[in-house]
């Protein structure tokens, strides 16, 4: 969990950057895995990275198989537990991202792999319906990642009796941004998936580093990532606390 914050706060860093003009780092997971290896212990670092995301996609897919036994609700542990597999995907690539990384690899990014698939699925009998389906399914993670914070369920996976008294208000506050700003990011990508499949033009698709970067040629575009980087900046925080409250 302690990896796969610093992971985002790493990719705070980078939207930040996009916001004050700098768009010559890529703004997705594995440009932020990317920094690290421009530090002079990069490779270690990297090494420690990927085998902390590695466990951590382990215990989500364990969490993911029969975790969440504190619903009550079967279809809030269905919902919890796909979630699950969606970290442990995740994490496993971020994970492989920081191996190749450490060992020399080449990377394509975010948004070269989603326009690859995306001209995939086009190429497919109703493949414009196919990547629309998917648009509105990305839109809809995104929807719900952001309800968690809003509605702060999110405390529920955690044991509060864990943390420090006066750490408590703080946990729930960068909770809340982190869940918002990760809901919007993914709204974001589904947009661009949604105007692909329109226009049947992969070109338009893209991952994260492409969604901001569109994002901050528009109006108003710079206060939105600014929100983003926020975002990523607490759920990176929120990931540090959950490291130690989060229920098992």
């Amino acid at each position: 969990m302690v990896c796969y914050g610093v992971v985002h706060v790493l990719l705070a860093a980078l939207t930040a950057q996009v916001v004050f003009g700098d768009s010559g780092e890529r703004t997705d997971q594995k440009g932020a895995v990317a920094l690290l290896a421009e530090t002079g212990f990069g490779p270690f670092l990297l090494w420690v990275i990927a085998i902390g995301l590695f466990a951590f996609a382990v215990w989500q897919v364990t969490m993911a198989v029969s975790g969440y036994s504190w619903e009550t609700e079967k279809r809030k542990r269905v919902y919890h537990r796909f979630g699950s597999v969606g970290r442990a995907i995740t994490a496993t690539a971020i994970g492989i991202a920081a191996v190749n990384y450490a060992t020399g690899s080449s990377q394509s990014n975010s948004t070269q792999q989603s326009q690859e698939w995306t001209a995939k699925f086009l190429a497919l009998p109703f493949g414009q319906v196919i990547v629309g389906i998917a648009a509105l399914a990305i839109i809809a993670l995104g929807f719900m990642v952001a309800r968690k914070g809003v509605k702060k369920s999110f405390e529920r996976d955690l044991d509060m009796s864990e943390l420090p008294a006066g750490s408590r208000k703080w946990v729930e506050r960068t909770g809340r941004i982190g869940w918002i700003g990760k809901g919007i990011a993914y709204a974001l990508i589904g947009v661009l998936v949604g105007l692909a499949a329109l226009n049947a033009d992969a070109s338009e698709s893209g991952g994260l580093d492409k969604a901001l970067h569109t994002l901050a040629a528009q109006p108003y575009g710079v206060f939105l990532l600014a929100v983003i980087a926020l975002g990523f900046l607490g759920f990176g925080l929120y990931c540090f606390a959950a490291a130690k409250a989060h229920k098992v």
